[in-house]
């Protein structure tokens, strides 16, 4: 499964974005998100299979947490447009410069 297709569910992505914080279990992820158990887990199992995230076993709870390259595919999408963004902010950080130089 591609990167957009993992992100596309809104409940992945919020799992995402709580991993981005903090690597968690599943119990905090359901208190967290005010979701079912089967439910997180089901999307967990996506998230793993996509490379996404990396499970660690702690003692009797598996650890969730963010893959050191999660959306490669995401990222070299929007690399081009990041670059246009910075591009187009530093032109307009110039022209505010000039407006205020006396």
């Amino acid at each position: 499964m591609d990167g957009f297709t993992v992100i596309a569910e809104p409940t992945r992505r919020a799992i995402v974005d709580r991993l981005r914080i903090a690597e968690s279990d599943v119990g905090a992820l359901v208190g967290a998100l005010e979701l079912s158990q089967s439910l997180v887990s089901k999307h967990l199992r996506v998230l793993r299979d996509a490379g996404v995230v990396e499970a660690q076993i702690v003692g009797r709870r598996r650890v969730y947490r963010l893959a050191a390259d999660p959306l490669p595919d995401v990222v070299a999408w929007v690399r081009p447009y990041l670059r246009t963004w910075t591009s187009s902010f530093d032109r307009l950080d110039r022209a505010l410069e000039d407006e205020d130089a006396p």
